[in-house]
């Protein structure tokens, strides 16, 4: 098959477009140093998150991350129905760590034998909040120990995760009125 010099240079250029956008859309999505998962066990309260089918009818989200002993962490989600409060849904699910150079990439499993990642992206010091990404920047979490955050420090995370490549004007806020 021959092509023209037109057509050869529009498809080269076609090429070129594309794999630049498909290396800027993959930068790497940094995570934080390291993680003490003893400390980081506990409660977290759901603040903000980016829409999901499995999440977008519930309000009072909470994640509650248990250390076991085989190193890897039971994960136990739980929400009340927006429509109902008193109806609540819940789902466990084990994670582990992925990548033992950068222990802050999980992975996640609720349902055998599929997996995601659990990115922690920003994590207090004194691991009072925290936020959590997907890679893909498709998934999103702001989460605190209590059951509202400074709006200073939503601020601060919003604008962390908009320079990590997250598109923020997705974030909705999770009432806790349960």
């Amino acid at each position: 098959m021959l092509y023209n010099r037109k057509t050869l240079n529009i498809l080269f250029f076609t090429m070129i477009a594309l794999l630049s956008f498909a290396c800027s859309s993959n930068k790497d999505l940094q995570v934080v140093k390291k993680v003490d998962f003893e400390k980081y066990s506990g409660t977290w309260y759901e603040i903000a998150r980016f829409p999901s089918s499995f999440e977008s009818s519930l309000k009072c989200v909470t994640a509650t991350y248990t250390l076991k002993e085989n190193r890897k962490i039971e994960v136990w989600n739980k929400g009340h129905k927006i429509s109902d409060a008193s109806k609540i849904s819940e789902i466990k699910g084990t994670a582990w760590v992925a990548d033992e150079k950068e222990n802050a990439k999980l992975k996640v499993r609720f349902f055998w034998p599929f997996s995601a990642d659990y990115w922690i992206i920003a994590l207090d010091d004194n691991y009072q909040h925290a936020m959590v990404g997907h890679p893909n920047r498709k998934y999103l979490w702001i989460l605190s120990r209590e059951k509202k955050l400074d709006s200073e420090i939503i601020q601060n995370l919003i604008l962390q995760a908009k320079n990590q490549g997250f598109d923020t004007e997705k974030l909705e806020f999770i009432e806790h009125d349960c």
